[in-house]
């Protein structure tokens, strides 16, 4: 139990590199001072163009990769849980690090890329739904807090349908919640219609205006 301890602490440490941060901090500059004061790919790319936003995002699902990679497999033999439960909870540890980073004054991002990249581990298949329907919303609607929750709603949707495994739906479930809390704020401006939109990212929207 303590190799599994040892794995979660080393997970939410992972999780605590965070990408905008740590790129921002080698050109001198620290996202959070700029745009939504978020430190996760969607403000990067409002505030600092899609190269960085690029970067931020490739790290962020990156270290989802690694640490759920850390949990599935054993170096040593443990009793319990099992390597399946291990990756869940190593990925749920790297997720709150990257909302939490203990290296940043604990205000990093919102958790949805480092989401992608332990789920793409856990159960690719599952990933692919949600991933469609984020780009659907966004390409029609612009908002990428919206498309990013309900994308993230129907993971565990999708999990209770298709996966046998009761820990990876509840794993859907707990990051679901988590996800719509970070994206709170979204949530309330799309509620007082204040939600800024990324119009460029419309493209189904006015493929379906010109044919019609």
């Amino acid at each position: 139990m303590l190799v599994v301890l040892l794995k979660i602490v080393v997970a939410y440490l992972l999780g605590s590199l965070s990408g905008s941060l740590m790129i921002g901090r080698w050109q001198g500059i620290d996202i959070r001072a700029a745009g939504s004061g978020n430190a996760g790919g969607t403000n990067a790319l409002r505030t600092r163009g899609w190269r960085f936003a690029l970067g931020v995002v490739a790290i962020d699902i990156g270290k989802g990769v690694l640490a759920a990679l850390l949990g599935w497999f054993a170096w040593v033999q443990t009793v319990a849980p099992d390597r399946l439960i291990q990756a869940e909870l190593c990925s749920l540890a790297a997720i709150v690090g990257h909302v939490w980073p203990v290296f940043f004054g604990f205000r990093g991002g919102k958790g949805a890329a480092t989401l992608v990249g332990a789920v793409a581990v856990l159960s690719p298949t599952s990933l692919l739904p949600s991933l469609l329907l984020w780009l659907l919303l966004l390409s029609l609607t612009g908002y990428v807090g919206l498309a990013t929750v309900a994308a993230s709603l129907l993971l565990p949707l999708w999990m209770f349908v298709v996966a046998a495994d009761s820990s990876l739906q509840l794993f859907a479930a707990l990051t679901a919640l988590l996800i719509i809390f970070t994206h709170r704020g979204n949530l309330l401006r799309l509620r007082r219609g204040v939600e800024p939109r990324f119009e460029r990212a419309r493209i189904l929207l006015r493929l379906l205006r010109r044919g019609s």
